[in-house]
């Protein structure tokens, strides 16, 4: 008397960020086959990816391959691909080159740059998202001294040790105190015929206070440490133009060859190809299990969702701890799924459990609220660099980033100062001094 065996169900997760990577680890032994999807091979710490930018660490300090990561999980595997399209009536991931069927699938695509409609700022005003997007501004940033070394035109120097941020919000916040400590404290005595000290630091918002997401004494002391740092902060402006020279705020000309973007994202155009509405962002509003209205298989985590959280009310932010959380909890309807249960009432709706935000401002300077215990200065940027430790996936970088840290805090040296790549663009049309 033969045996039949039942295929067990297909999960595709695209992306290896902090959700999708949390849901496949928590799925480990679960009766389901696990593909996980990314157009990279390696899962990466964004929260740190300004210091790759910033010449503090390196990037493979911050990122840590997803095969290595699910190598022990018998129900993964891992597939370097890009998706491009769902088709949700067919179950199918449509890949540049080829289709992926699926039986359930986890959007995890996280997001991207944001422009405000302007893509052709894109070019001259890089954002931090990826590991080439920290490793093109570290390029930048440390090329803009090597040129202004060269350069014997005043007001060309001048352009060039101008740097502007767009964007208050934590990735600003923490570029500009990172930008203005580098040129002040850790490369002074490496240049002949400039002064590093003498470079400006401008960060741009739009709105009224930086770190709008945090309370306004947090916000106003971030204001106050910067500008103690040297960092010069323009509230309540908007950038309305960018060219290969400088910018545009309203109708004042600022000359800088060294503009980054952290003001604005956009979700992965992914979204848009399921065939239902998305907010201005374009993020997919999802039902409290996480899942899409009428596609109970088909589950949305991290920044491409609109979660709304179902003990406060509240939209939950897109930070990692909470697409951490979502990643859990999907893995629990998941498992009650497989177990032939319920979801929504075996794993009940998600609630997010806020730990807390903080963000760091420079050398021993940092803000944070938990709960309504709100934290500044040294305590804050020694929770926060232990927080941020805690969360690396490996040992390995948890151990090279604090030595890296112990390093830079007693010697004020930063360890990852390599200009990769072409450097001809940059200083070809600055002249020589001789």
């Amino acid at each position: 008397m033969g045996t039949t065996t039942t295929a067990r169900p297909r999960l595709v997760i695209i992306g290896g960020g902090f959700a999708g990577l949390t849901l496949a680890r928590a799925l480990k032994g679960a009766e389901v086959e696990i593909t996980l999807l990314d157009r990279r091979n390696h899962h990466l710490f964004q929260p740190l990816l300004y210091q790759v930018a910033t010449a503090s660490l390196s990037p493979a300090d911050i990122a840590w391959p997803i095969r290595k990561v699910l190598s022990k999980q018998a129900n993964a595997r891992v597939l370097l691909g890009e998706a491009v399209r769902i088709d949700a009536a067919r179950k199918m991931v449509v890949m540049t080159d080829g289709e992926l069927p699926y039986d359930m699938l986890a959007l995890c695509a996280g997001v991207s740059h944001s422009y405000f409609g302007h893509d052709e700022w894109a070019a001259l005003a890089p954002g931090l998202k990826s590991v080439e997007d920290a490793v093109e501004i570290r390029r930048r940033f440390l090329l803009a001294f090597e040129a202004a070394e060269r350069e014997t035109d005043a007001a060309a120097r001048k352009a060039r040790l101008t740097f502007i941020v767009i964007g208050g919000g934590p990735t600003g916040v923490e570029l500009a105190g990172a930008m203005v400590e580098i040129a002040r404290r850790a490369i002074p005595a490496d240049f002949r015929s400039i002064d590093t000290t003498s470079a400006r630091i401008l960060l741009i918002e739009g709105g009224t206070r930086l770190l709008g997401t945090f309370p306004e004494d947090l916000s106003a002391r971030a204001k106050r440490d910067l500008e103690k740092l040297g960092v010069e902060i323009m509230l309540g402006k908007h950038v309305t133009h960018i060219d290969e020279h400088g910018v545009l705020v309203g109708e004042e000309r600022i000359e800088s060859r060294n503009v980054l973007w952290a003001a604005g994202v956009a979700a992965s155009p992914l979204a848009g190809t399921i065939g239902l509405a998305t907010d201005r962002a374009g993020r997919l509003t999802v039902n409290p299990d996480l899942t899409l209205p009428g596609h109970p298989e088909i589950f949305v985590l991290g920044d491409l969702a609109v979660v709304t959280d179902a003990r406060t009310g509240n939209v939950v932010p897109g930070i990692a701890p909470a697409a951490m959380q979502m990643g859990r909890h999907a893995a629990r309807v998941i498992r009650q799924r497989l177990a032939g249960r319920s979801a929504a009432g075996a794993a009940g709706a998600f609630a997010y459990h806020d730990k807390g935000m903080l963000a760091t401002i420079g050398r021993a300077r940092a803000v944070g609220v938990m709960g309504k215990l709100h934290l500044r200065g040294l305590l804050a940027w020694l929770l926060w660099a232990g927080v941020h430790i805690s969360y690396l996936i490996s040992a390995r970088s948890r151990i090279i980033v604090l030595v890296q840290w112990a390093w830079e805090y007693l010697l004020f040296q930063r360890g990852a100062r390599l200009i990769t790549g072409d450097t001809d663009l940059h200083l070809r049309d600055a002249k020589p001094k001789r």
